[in-house]
């Protein structure tokens, strides 16, 4: 099939977070980890390309990104986005802002927005500001974040140092008359050289009015929600059919690993509220002395209990650890450590992963050379269960961002698989 919608997406767990949500309509989505190394053969309609890059030096994420629009376009695709995390997780140089120019420049159009709203998951955007649940983003524990910890809720004053041209706003008030209103909106910012424009939205029906404003333009980005009713008004353009064809879900092995690197206040209650056999790994015990007792613990585990490793730790923890090892050689440790982990676990017959944390997330799936999932029910808004070949075995896989999903999200995405 023709491939209508290509995705670039920062992180394994945004991609997946995309993905999920697309697959909502029941049209086949197809996420691919790294740009493939072959041309396109047998694309969806729906493709995704997850890059390890959120955090990458801005010539690298810039680089890897316009391979995977190149690729995307010998698919065929005909509308694409860019997509990061909904807490606008970003530097001061980026990489949110360069990588959007340089497709913007790519695909030879002026103007692109900026909605990383996901009212499901508490993400909305009033004025031009971000807020977690009822927190303004930088009152919450984003603020903290090991890798790009987030001290300004304002998205045009994260977004201008990021970008070489201007940056403006398309309030809710514009957003609430409808889609003409802002789509005239936007071609008075574009008239005034405004290129980047950062869009509000508060609930379902603000995404709804966004996406169908700028269904037609050759490139939006955001966080996944925005792009949720695409599906929907693709079909109303004729560009796919009426009734997606019903996929196929292999059996899947009840061998099952639980990998959290993610430090999130989250992912901590979720950690903290697995009953099952679980292990805390310690960075610094992993500089001193190897990976040995994890991995001997792991091998003593019955692997349909779902044993759980993690190096989930307060943000108070997490900082004495990077003052001692580095913020760099912290987060190596413990993705190498995880990622073997899953190595030792697929060898022993784990088929079912539960990933939380982007770039374990990232780590993992590279260490497994999982190079292609196809989409599965969601467990928690924006986190589905995925299926891959891994060296010819039929696996499940979910990689969960590490703010999204309940308290009991492992146990229910063991539940959801069953």
């Amino acid at each position: 099939m023709t491939t209508i919608f290509g995705a670039i997406a920062d992180d394994f767990t945004g991609a997946s977070d995309l993905a999920g949500l697309l697959a909502r309509s029941g049209h086949q989505v197809c996420l691919r980890l790294g740009v493939p190394s072959s041309p396109p053969t047998d694309s969806s309609a729906f493709e995704i390309i997850a890059l390890k890059c959120r955090t990458a030096p801005v010539y690298e994420a810039v680089s890897e990104s316009l391979a995977a629009l190149d690729w995307l376009k010998a698919a065929g695709a005909q509308h694409f986005f860019w997509k990061y995390c909904s807490t606008f997780d970003s530097t001061p140089a980026g990489n949110i802002g360069p990588v959007a120019e340089a497709l913007m420049a790519a695909l030879d159009t002026d103007q692109t927005i900026y909605c990383p709203a996901f009212p499901e998951n508490g993400r909305s955007i009033f004025m031009g500001n971000l807020f977690v649940g009822q927190q303004l983003l930088s009152e919450s524990p984003m603020k903290h974040h090991p890798l790009t910890p987030m001290t300004d809720s304002n998205l045009m004053r994260l977004l201008a140092p990021q970008t070489t041209a201007k940056v403006g706003l398309a309030d809710r008030l514009v957003v609430a008359q409808g889609e003409a209103h802002l789509k005239a909106h936007l071609a008075k910012l574009q008239d005034d050289d405004i290129a980047h424009v950062v869009v509000d939205a508060v609930a379902n029906a603000d995404l709804e009015i966004i996406a169908r404003a700028y269904a037609d333009a050759p490139l939006m980005t955001g966080g996944s929600a925005v792009a949720m009713a695409l599906p929907h008004i693709y079909q109303e353009k004729g560009l796919l059919p009426d009734t997606p064809a019903s996929a196929l879900r292999p059996h899947i092995d009840e061998r099952t690993l639980i990998l959290s690197g993610s430090c999130s206040e989250m992912t901590q209650a979720q950690v903290a509220a697995y009953d099952g056999p679980a292990y805390q790994l310690d960075p610094l015990e992993l500089q001193a002395d190897g990976l040995a007792k994890a991995q001997d613990w792991l091998s003593r585990q019955k692997l349909a209990d779902a044993p759980l490793l993690y190096a989930t730790a307060a943000a108070e923890s997490v900082q004495k650890v990077q003052q001692r090892l580095g913020r760099d050689e912290a987060g190596a440790l413990v993705e190498a450590a995880l990622s073997q982990l899953a190595e030792d676990g697929f060898n022993r017959g784990v088929r079912r992963f539960i990933i939380a944390g982007g770039e374990t997330s990232g780590a993992v799936a590279q260490r497994l050379n999982i190079d292609q999932l196809v989409i599965g029910d969601e467990i928690a808004p924006g986190v589905p269960w995925c299926y891959a070949d891994i060296a010819g075995q039929h696996c499940a896989i979910t990689m969960k961002s590490g703010n999204f999903g309940q308290t009991g999200f492992f146990s229910d995405a063991i539940n959801r698989l069953s």
